[in-house]
């Protein structure tokens, strides 16, 4: 009995009727259909990729070559797309081509058992045994994997990932505990951005086989993008310690230096990495990332234009020369960005990362209103691959005014680590806190650091594991901590951030969520400094909108989610204002462009800090600075951009309603008369 069709649009039944005509060998009717499913959608992988099959079981395989053209023109890294190729070369007598299409179907997708066993006869006929030899044992280690696995593996790698998933839990629910299946499901997991799951699957993998070294991978890349990075690091170095020469190993190691803040061993590796690579797109721009960082920017800027060069379709190129917010794209860099843009074969991170290099590249050239269009154009594009809803976020902000009103604090005044070593500088991003930080870091009690991702790990930590629709235990699980609990969290704190740290005695967490948090704070660490960074409400909130962050920060790609976000931001720092007055400094970034001086001398005050020439002269710190300001904190402070925004106005409308009574500055009274409104 046929399997019934999966439910899904109607393109995916179609498609699984294609495939059943093909299995049941019904060739001239799968054609048929396959062509008109492409007549319909001319774009789709899986479209193309039946017809080119059809032809080829029809005996035209010369013209299921000219269909594979098209496919691998849209979806370059289609595996079994390459791996159709091959057979449709071996069908017309071309062995050395076939060769060519098979090892580029296994370079995107290793679980093609039809490509290794292909690989494995080509190269014995070339004579080449230790090809050969490479081949069959991969071909052996496939086929000793359950069929399920094996092929939810292949799966996976052609991004089909809701598919792999199903069939890896069903294969686990059935069979129980399975190394490989918990190791694939844990890759779904590191994709999908649940690395939680992800961490705990890998766990049981390497309790169970302490010697698995793809787990081991796996595992260390989970823990550097939970920003672990030091565990990470010891990861990556028992890796190669293994095998010194592995590519991957070593490209893991330099990232988690980065994380580290070690930026110059980074570069070395880097370095080393490209020597072998020389047309390696992504390692010019990690080069180009570190340069940045490490304030050298004409070197930055030459290694993101080889990484163009390397890959002229690579968006994240152009959008890292844009996010040095000093350069300037020059006309004909321009129209490579608008033609590669407008192709219709580039991959949807590339045409959001052109769109976003485009809108500032515009800015730049006073074109507002097509400068506008691309800004929207990326935002939208980035937020359809995210599943970001702003609610939960509103309702935790609520959560906390709730539970820490009235006498919250003074019941549990006394409470936490009584070190003073932290500043916190919070706020929206774009808000100016890289140059407060700056600032600071070029006083000699003070370590700038970056945004640390240590107190968002110890909510995560108190709110435990969400189950679906069911909220988590945070904030209301700050009601129920001990004393011991509160100073254990602070002294965890310090511990945990301490390998960030030189021998300064203050140093500053620059993580702009932790307003959010401040409740915690105050717990944990009471005599901590914290520094509330603010801009012109509608100046924030749209340079939030051009701004392409690498990770996190998905309210940013929606003007409705940013004003929301920032009403409830301005709401809860309110909040804070009132249960722990004097806790909370708060700077605004066009007093400290006018004022620099009088506004540097408040800050070192409300620090505890004597005044020091040395933070005047901030812009020549030589320091790493990770951030979207990072050229711009090394020039003096200017007027100029502090109304750019004011270019976009006739396009913000909406934003303007959005924020509603607070989208311009008012006095405090004001402020609260507003949020009343809201």
């Amino acid at each position: 009995m046929d399997a019934p069709a999966p439910a899904g649009s109607a393109a995916e039944t179609e498609l699984w009727r294609i495939r059943q005509l093909i299995e049941a060998r019904r060739f001239d009717a799968a054609l048929d259909a396959a062509q008109a499913l492409v007549l319909q959608l001319p774009e789709n992988r899986d479209a193309l990729y039946l017809n080119a099959v059809s032809l080829r079981y029809l005996g035209r395989a010369r013209r299921a070559l000219e269909v594979l053209t098209r496919l691998e023109t849209l979806h370059p890294q289609f595996g079994r797309g390459h791996q159709e190729r091959g057979h449709c070369h071996l069908a017309l007598g071309e062995p050395h081509d076939a060769l060519r299409a098979y090892q580029r179907a296994v370079a995107h997708n290793a679980a093609l058992v039809a490509s290794w066993k292909a690989l494995s006869v080509l190269h014995r006929s070339a004579r080449q045994p230790q090809e050969a030899a490479a081949a069959a044992a991969q071909l052996a280690e496939l086929e000793r994997l359950p069929p399920a696995v094996r092929t939810a593996s292949g799966m996976l790698a052609e991004g089909e990932l809701p598919g792999a998933e199903r069939l890896l839990r069903e294969f686990l629910l059935r069979e129980g505990d399975h190394p490989e299946a918990m190791r694939l499901l844990a890759q779904i997991g590191i994709q999908l951005g649940v690395l939680d799951d992800a961490e705990t699957l890998l766990e049981h993998v390497l309790a169970a086989r302490p010697g698995h070294r793809l787990a081991h991978y796996d595992h260390a890349v989970v823990l550097s993008r939970r920003q672990r990075h030091a565990q990470a690091l010891e990861e990556a170095r028992e890796l190669l310690e293994a095998e010194p020469g592995h590519a991957a190993y070593r490209t893991l190691y330099a990232t988690c230096c980065v994380g580290l803040g070690r930026h110059e061993e980074a570069l070395r590796i880097y370095r080393e990495l490209l020597a072998a690579s020389p047309d390696n797109a992504e390692l010019h721009l990690s080069v180009g990332h570190a340069l940045k960082t490490l304030g050298e920017q004409k070197q930055a800027i030459e290694a993101y234009r080889r990484a163009a060069q390397a890959r002229p379709s690579f968006g994240d190129a152009y959008w890292s020369l844009a996010n040095l917010k000093t350069y300037r794209f020059p006309d004909d860099e321009i129209a490579r960005m608008r033609a590669e843009e407008s192709s219709p074969r580039l991959a949807p991170a590339d045409r959001y990362h052109l769109c976003f290099a485009l809108g500032k590249a515009l800015e730049e050239n006073a074109e507002y209103g097509e400068s506008f269009h691309y800004y929207a154009a990326g935002n939208a594009l980035k937020r359809s691959e995210l599943r970001f809803d702003i609610e939960p976020l509103e309702r935790g902000a609520e959560s906390q005014i709730e539970l820490t009103g009235g006498g919250f604090f003074p019941s549990r005044e006394g409470r936490g680590c009584p070190r003073p070593d932290p500043i916190f500088i919070v706020g929206l991003p774009r808000a100016g806190s890289t140059l407060i930080e700056q600032i600071l870091a070029s006083h000699s009690c003070v370590e700038g650091t970056m945004e640390l991702a240590e107190i968002p790990r110890l909510v995560h930590r108190l709110n435990g594991r969400e189950l679906r629709g069911a909220p988590g235990r945070y904030p209301h699980a700050l009601a129920d901590l001990t004393p011991e609990e509160c100073r254990d969290l602070g002294e965890r704190y310090l511990r945990d951030t301490r390998v960030y740290r030189g021998e300064r005695p203050f140093f500053i967490d620059k993580m702009p969520n932790n307003w959010r948090h401040i409740g915690l704070l105050q717990l944990i660490l009471p005599n901590a400094k914290i520094i509330d960074a603010r801009r012109h409400p509608m100046a924030c909130c749209f340079s939030n909108f051009k701004q392409l962050f690498a990770s996190g920060q998905e309210f940013t790609y929606s003007l409705e989610d940013i004003a929301r976000y920032y009403r409830a931001y301005e709401r809860l720092m309110r909040h804070w204002d009132l249960v722990l007055p004097g806790k909370v400094l708060r700077v605004q970034y066009e007093q400290l462009v006018d004022d620099l001086d009088g506004q540097v001398r408040r800050i070192l005050a409300h620090l505890g800090l004597p005044f020091e020439p040395a933070c005047l002269e901030f812009h020549t710190t030589a320091r790493s600075v990770r951030t979207a300001s990072s050229e711009q904190v090394r020039r003096p402070l200017y007027r100029e951009g502090l109304d750019q925004w004011r270019h976009y106005e006739p396009w913000l409308a909406a934003l303007r309603e959005a924020l509603g009574p607070l989208a311009e500055p008012q006095s405090a009274g004001d402020v609260q008369s507003a949020l009343r409104k809201l």
